[in-house]
């Protein structure tokens, strides 16, 4: 039988700069779909983010999945598997523009 885990990562935050989702645990799930959902965007915003991977929960690595650079609000999703133990999302936007995002990652196992 798989198993299955849906996390709501971050719910509606506001983001600025630089900036990356709270890590997760997933080493027991063999797949993950990371759903990024755009509600607002201001200030010419050009979103670019990307799946980090860590060993340690604590020091970062691109595991190179990328969105595409996002510039309008709507709903996106990566796809990731052969990730180890710990995953997050990390991104960023030109300097003034804002984002209001959630973030949810859904594993299978």
């Amino acid at each position: 039988m798989k198993n299955f885990q849906a996390s709501a990562v971050e719910r509606r935050i506001t983001v600025q700069g630089e900036f990356a989702s709270h890590p997760m645990e997933a080493g027991w799930a063999s797949e993950a779909i990371f759903f990024l959902i755009i509600e607002e965007m201001r200030a010419s915003a050009l979103l670019n983010a990307r799946v980090e991977i860590s060993s340690d929960g604590i020091n970062w690595i691109p595991e190179g999945t990328s969105f595409e650079p996002i510039e309008r609000p709507g709903h996106y999703f990566a796809k990731v598997s052969h990730f180890g133990n710990w995953l997050r999302i990390s991104g960023g936007l030109p300097i003034g523009a804002t984002a209001k995002l959630s973030i949810h990652l859904h594993l299978k196992g």
